[in-house]
C-alpha cells in the first residue's frame, strides 16, 4: 500500500461521513418544522429532541467530516500535483470537482447557519423546502464522483 492509497481511502471515508451529514440535517430540520402543527408538550419535547440531534450531528460528524475531506484532499492535490505536475487543476473534470467542493463546503455553511436559525425559533424555511433541497448535495456529488473517475476532458 502506498501513501497515495491510504489518504484517498481515508479522503473518500471522510466524504462519506460528510455526505450523510449533509443530506440528513436537512431532514432533521424538516421534522422540526413539522412540529409546528403538534399540541404542546409534545411539540416542546419533540423540538428539543431533534435540535439536540442537530447539534451533535452538526459538531460530532458534519464538520469533523468536512474538515478530513479538505485535509485528505488537499493532501491528495499536493501529491499529484508533485509527482504528475500541476496541469491536471486546470482540467475540466478537475475544476468540476473543485466547483462541487466548493458548492459543498458553501451547503454546508447554509445549514449550519440554519441551525442557529431553527435554534432561535427565527428559521422561516418549511418542511416542503428542506424535502426539496435535501438531495442538492447527493447530485453534486453524483458530477464531482463521474467528474474524478472518468477524468472527462473537451475534444
Amino acid at each position: 500500500m502506498t501513501t497515495y492509497d491510504l489518504v484517498r481511502g481515508l479522503h473518500i471515508l471522510a466524504v462519506i461521513a460528510w455526505m450523510a451529514g449533509l443530506l440528513f440535517l436537512p431532514r432533521l430540520y424538516a421534522y422540526d418544522a413539522e412540529q409546528a402543527d403538534k399540541p404542546e408538550p409534545l411539540r416542546s419535547e419533540m423540538r428539543a429532541l431533534l435540535r439536540t440531534w442537530q447539534t451533535r450531528l452538526l459538531r460530532i460528524i458534519l464538520d469533523p467530516a468536512m474538515a478530513a475531506a479538505w485535509a485528505f484532499g488537499g493532501w491528495l492535490i499536493w501529491i499529484d500535483g508533485t509527482t504528475r505536475g500541476w496541469d491536471f487543476l486546470l482540467q475540466p473534470w478537475m475544476l468540476a470537482k473543485l466547483a462541487g467542493v466548493l458548492g459543498l463546503s458553501a451547503w454546508h455553511g447554509f445549514i449550519a447557519g440554519e441551525r442557529r436559525r431553527v435554534q432561535g425559533g427565527t428559521s422561516v424555511r418549511s418542511a416542503r423546502f428542506w424535502r426539496m433541497t435535501n438531495e442538492v448535495p447527493f447530485l453534486m456529488a453524483v458530477i464531482m464522483v463521474l467528474s474524478v473517475t472518468t477524468e472527462w476532458t473537451f475534444g
